[in-house]
């Protein structure tokens, strides 16, 4: 046991004597007669014996052997353990004050003989005092800075700190203290803070621009025997202003060749700067008025240089820091100069032409070989102009519209030019100059050209305008017009255009020729108004009567006198109401439906028709035989024609026609496809020769085609009656009471759809439906008795049902 060990026991053993004595003096003053109630064990200590570090006693220990000491609690039994006897705790291995700086523990004193606690249990605490044993530590280094460069003495660059795990309540062990190992030439630290500061005025960062700094924490304040840890610090300088740019040379000597273009780059000049970033940008200036290169080019300009008129150039240059730190301008200015010498060099040049672009123009209509303009072009090293040959690009006048004198530039046309067709003419007249160097021979009549020396140059030849056009009518006119127009009524406006500049704004005559005035019954009144001249006969109030003119105009520009033709077309057609501001009715058979030709329409209505009349005959014809049981004869066809006319009365003139007649017959026709002569198909009667349905169709389709082109027939507005009468055949019948076409067609709605059809046709809906209405209500009268029948006749209605079959297809064949 070292001696500053037994110094710590004998006070400790002093300070417990003390507090025994203190303790049993005032025992009556005390419920409880614990003598002690808080240890202490320094920290780190190992002896070879467990260590006593105090006692428990108690005033109800008579020292006869009965009482016994029980110690229970934090490390009760491991590391701290009792005498039950005595009262003496021991500890049995070194403590750690940094891991565990106080154990609370629990003592009793109990009869050992009745196990009956003396006293109530009493809690003490054990501390363990600290020693010096951790080092400081800088938990956060190494550190790394920046300070600036040039910084003032005393410049703080960076706090570090460092941490001692030791009691800082007790003694020193925790007091640090900061000093410099490495680096006191260019910093210091203050020992209490451990903040670095710069110790000299001038540190460079273009001479050292880093520095590694070694500092130190030492506790116990410092003193001999304290322990201590150290750190680094990275210091580097960041960059101010502070040098000026320098050129890297104070002349500069260029060439540069009279064919270069603006803007070429001559040559480079250089300068450096020993700061970084934005401290070491340069900006590099021509000094004005020191050079005619200043006075052609200007302050960052170019210019062409020719050598014929210098040979060289000489100016000043200077380049310069655009920031500058005022701290550092002692150090003098922050710029520098150096001398440029450009010598032009002699080249040999393509011919040069007097302008730059070219704008000629020219008449339109004028002759071939008429004068456009003339270019030149001059050899700029002998300012010769008669070794020079001019040619026009062939891309550029793909139409060959233009020609060129070789010679002398002479630019002609080579056609007439129409303004209207093109207004503008863009050509590249071609500069070829002759080699100077080369031997000229002639081949025939042709030079030997150096090819290299080319120059080109746009010309832009603009049209000029001659009046040259007849106005026209700005557009084809078709219009219409009632026939029950009043005399004087304006039928159309005209406008006219001219394709001439400016020919709009001239004034156009309309004329109508004398002749043609008097018979079409129109005028032109007011220069520019179509009009109705004298009453034109009313048409028929039929769809199809309409009356088409054709009004020839003559045209006449009021400047020129030139004149053109034009026709508006005039469709006259009877309207729904008087008056011209009338609506013309419907066209059908001349006005096709949008979409449609003329042609296409009319094949529609006629297949519409063929096939409504071979439904509504089919069907008349199956219930004549339902009523009479009588057969029909299929040779014997009947034709019989109703026709009434349509200026007659309303819907009570029915003496016309046969309303019985009908009302059996199937649905008419209107328009037509075909042409006269269609005959209607003949042969036997059978299966060799054709169906029912195919010589009703046909017949039909010849009365249409009749109608349509015969003009002895009545209009189209008659009604056309067909009937069809006749003995039946076995070989089968389109009025067959069960074919599969009667069962198809008993499903259709007759007449459904005809009141879209117009007024004309609202007629004929009416007699379908009623035809339907009082069909409905037969065959629920006859439902009965038609099943009887059907039940007699299974055998004959399955022969009838097979021809009616074979008869269906043919027919919708």
């Amino acid at each position: 046991m070292s001696g500053f060990a037994h110094c710590c026991m004998a006070v400790l053993l002093l300070w417990w004597c003390f507090a025994s004595s203190m303790v049993k003096g005032s025992r009556s003053r005390s419920r409880r007669s614990w003598i002690w109630n808080q240890f202490f064990v320094i920290e780190e200590y190992a002896g070879p014996e467990p260590v006593l570090i105090g006692r428990l006693h108690t005033d109800m220990d008579r020292n006869d052997g009965r009482t016994k000491y029980v110690l229970r609690g934090e490390g009760a039994g491991s590391v701290f353990v009792i005498d039950e006897k005595t009262g003496n705790i021991h500890v049995t291995k070194p403590l750690d004050r940094e891991e565990k700086d106080e154990y609370r523990l629990i003592a009793t004193a109990t009869d050992r003989q009745t196990d009956r606690a003396l006293e109530p249990s009493s809690q003490f605490i054990i501390r363990v005092q600290d020693i010096n044993d951790n080092p400081p530590i800088f938990d956060e280094g190494p550190y790394s800075a920046t300070v600036p460069e040039m910084a003032n003495i005393g410049t703080s660059i960076i706090q570090v700190t460092a941490t001692d795990a030791d009691d800082p309540t007790y003694g020193n062990s925790a007091k640090l203290v900061y000093t410099l190992v490495q680096g006191q030439q260019y910093f210091s630290v203050d020992p209490q803070t451990g903040i670095l500061r710069t110790a000299v005025p001038d540190m460079d960062r273009e001479t050292q621009d880093q520095f590694l700094v070694v500092l130190q924490a030492k506790d116990m304040g410092g003193h001999l025997g304290g322990l201590s840890g150290t750190t680094t610090v990275t210091v580097r300088l960041t960059d101010v202003n502070d040098n000026p740019p320098r050129f890297t040379q104070s002349m500069w000597s260029f060439s540069v060749s009279e064919l270069a273009i603006p803007g070429a780059e001559i040559g480079r000049i250089s300068a450096t700067d020993a700061d970084l970033g934005e401290n070491a940008k340069l900006e590099y200036t021509i000094l004005e008025g020191e050079s005619i290169f200043m006075k052609k080019c200007g302050r960052g300009g170019f210019f062409a240089v020719d050598y014929e008129s210098r040979s060289s150039y000489s100016f000043s240059v200077e380049v310069l820091n655009p920031i500058v730190d005022p701290r550092f301008l002692r150090r003098g200015p922050f710029k520098d100069r150096a001398s440029i010498r450009v010598a032009v060099l002699d080249a040999d040049e393509p011919p040069r032409f007097s302008r730059t672009r070219y704008h000629m123009d020219v008449s339109e209509n004028c002759p071939p070989a008429c004068t456009v303009g003339r270019v030149s072009a001059v050899d700029p090293d002998t300012g010769l102009t008669n070794n020079i040959r001019f040619s026009i690009d062939p891309q550029s006048d793909p139409e060959a519209l233009f020609r060129i004198t070789p010679d002398t530039g002479l630019i002609t046309t080579a056609m007439e030019l129409d303004r209207e067709r093109e207004h503008w003419h863009n050509i590249t007249v071609i500069a070829t100059q002759r080699g100077q160097s080369q031997l000229i021979l002639s081949v025939g009549f042709n030079e030997l050209y150096n090819p290299s020396q080319v120059s080109r140059v746009l010309i832009a030849i603009e049209t000029l305008d001659l009046n040259d056009n007849a106005p026209e009518l700005d557009r084809q006119y078709n219009t219409a017009m009632c026939d029950s127009s009043s005399i004087g009524q304006v039928v159309q406006v005209l406008r006219a255009i001219d394709r001439d500049e400016g020919g709009n704004d001239s004034t156009v005559y309309f004329s109508i020729p004398p002749e043609s005035s008097a018979a079409l019954n129109f005028s032109v009144r007011d220069s520019a108004s179509l009009v109705l001249l004298s009453q034109i006969q009313p048409l028929s109030r039929s769809p199809s009567s309409t009356l088409t003119l054709y009004v020839p105009l003559v045209l006449r520009d009021g400047t020129s006198g030139l004149t053109s033709t034009g026709t508006v077309t005039v469709s006259v057609c009877p309207c729904l109401k008087g008056g011209a501001e009338a609506v013309c009715l419907p066209q059908q058979s001349t006005l096709p439906s949008p979409g449609l030709s003329t042609a296409a329409l009319l094949a529609i209505l006629a297949c519409v028709a063929t096939l409504l009349a071979v439904s509504a005959l089919s069907l008349s014809l199956r219930r004549q035989k339902r009523d009479s049981l009588s057969p029909l004869e299929e040779d014997d066809v009947r034709e019989n024609i109703i026709t009434y006319d349509d200026e007659g009365g309303g819907e009570a003139d029915t003496a016309a026609f046969d309303i019985a007649a009908l009302q059996s017959a199937p649905v008419m026709g209107f328009g037509a496809n075909w042409v006269p002569g269609m005959e209607v198909a003949r042969g036997p009667p059978g299966p060799g020769g054709p169906s029912l349905a195919l010589r009703v169709g046909e017949f039909l389709r010849l009365r249409l085609a009749q109608v349509t082109f015969d003009p002895s027939q009545p209009p189209y507005d008659s009604v056309q009656v067909y009937g069809l009468e006749g003995t039946g055949s076995r070989a089968g019948s389109l009025s067959s009471l069960e074919s599969e076409g009667e069962k198809d067609s008993e499903k259709e709605d007759w007449g459904v759809g005809l009141e879209e059809w117009g007024p004309q046709f609202q007629k004929l809906a009416q007699l379908f439906k009623d035809r339907e209405k009082e069909r409905e209500d037969k065959e629920k009268v006859d439902e009965g008795a038609k099943k009887e029948r059907e039940m007699n006749e299974e055998p004959e209605k399955k022969v009838k049902k097979d021809g009616g079959v074979r008869a269906g297809e043919e027919g919708k064949d």
